[in-house]
C-alpha cells in the first residue's frame, strides 16, 4: 500500500499498472495536473488467508488551494510471490 501511494506522489505510472492486479488493472493512471500528496494513514490491514488482504487508508491531497481525503478499503491479492491491488470495496 504504502509503495502503491508513493508512486502516485511521483506518478510513476508504469509501477501502478505493474503492481494492478490484471483482471481490474486499466488501461492507463490518471494523474491530476496540480494536485500535491500530503499523507498517507494506514488505519488497519486485515489477512484474508495466506494470499489475501484488506488495507484500509486515508490519503490526503490538495488541489488548488483546496485539501482532499481520500478514505479507501481496498482489497490485495497475491499471485506468484506479488502483491496486487485487487479494487476497493464499496463504502459501508
Amino acid at each position: 500500500m504504502r509503495s502503491r501511494y508513493s508512486a502516485f506522489v511521483h506518478e510513476l505510472e508504469a509501477y501502478l499498472l505493474d503492481t494492478w492486479h490484471p483482471s481490474t488493472r486499466p488501461p492507463a493512471v490518471g494523474f491530476e495536473a496540480g494536485l500535491r500528496w500530503l499523507g498517507l494513514g494506514v488505519k488497519r490491514h486485515l489477512p484474508q488467508g495466506e494470499d489475501r488482504a484488506i488495507v484500509e487508508f486515508v490519503a490526503r491531497s490538495k488541489l488548488g488551494g483546496r485539501a482532499h481525503r481520500l478514505h479507501e478499503t481496498s482489497r490485495f491479492v497475491r499471485e506468484g510471490g506479488r502483491w496486487f491491488y485487487l479494487d476497493a470495496l464499496p463504502p459501508a
